[in-house]
């Protein structure tokens, strides 16, 4: 091999890492992030709440964040910082973290598995029951069914619509619940009492639907959904087609 060809293979081969040596540095920060927490002692590891592997802790109501998209999560954390969207717990470390840590958590989670959703074969919902909710709302009351931004069993549309599907049934009721303005249930009361109101949401939309729904079709419309994640099936990423 050539002098001149040695140093032609060197070049190309430097101007490669230095394409890539940023999304590097950022997939590492995120990770450690998830599993050490952010340069600020009070921006505390991820899978504290979140699991190992981003599916969340659904007895306490902790979400999954595996799989979501990155500009949904990026935004859930700025919305935590400027108040928006309100928890105690979620605040502080939000308001800890940088632009730069926020974009690279949000990354590190979006590019792990997504929720392999369990489809819903020729669904025939009784009348007013979660299902029948989710799949054709309740216009009585103005309220649009959930599949209509949501997507087909709730796998989630672009970044503005999140999937509901890989969630479980008490994070739902929860976040349905902080829409509305109520208090929340579950084991973390302690940590996560007397949360407010939500408000981060496109034109007010789910404060509307949420305020319209009764705490009986919040539970088994949660419940719906909630039933709907972590097939055993084959993964089929078509499935996500709308994201």
């Amino acid at each position: 091999m050539t002098s001149l060809l040695r140093s032609t293979f060197y070049l190309k081969g430097i101007a490669y890492l230095t394409a890539i040596m940023p999304m590097l540095v950022q997939a590492a920060d995120g990770e450690s992030i998830m599993i050490r927490g952010g340069a600020n002692p009070q921006a505390m590891p991820c899978i504290s709440c979140h699991a190992p592997d981003g599916k969340g802790m659904p007895s306490a109501g902790f979400p999954r964040l595996s799989g979501l998209p990155q500009a949904y999560i990026a935004k859930q954390l700025q919305d935590f910082r400027s108040g928006s969207r309100q928890n105690p717990v979620m605040q502080p470390i939000a308001m800890s973290l940088t632009d730069e840590e926020i974009s690279a958590v949000a990354k590190a989670y979006a590019d792990r598995p997504k929720v392999n959703v369990n489809h819903v074969k020729n669904p025939n919902p009784t009348p007013g029951s979660g299902a029948w909710i989710a799949l054709r709302g309740d216009w009585g009351k103005n309220i649009p069914e959930c599949t209509l931004c949501h997507g087909p069993d709730g796998v989630g549309i672009g970044d503005a619509f999140p999937p509901l599907a890989g969630q479980s049934p008490l994070y739902l009721e929860n976040q349905l619940k902080a829409w509305k303005g109520e208090g929340i249930n579950g084991k973390n009361k302690k940590a996560l009492a007397n949360l407010p109101a939500r408000h981060n949401d496109p034109n007010q939309l789910m404060q509307h639907i949420a305020a319209s729904l009764s705490d009986a079709q919040i539970k088994s419309v949660s419940e719906y959904f909630g039933n709907l994640g972590d097939s055993t099936e084959l993964f089929d990423e078509s499935q996500h087609r709308l994201r």
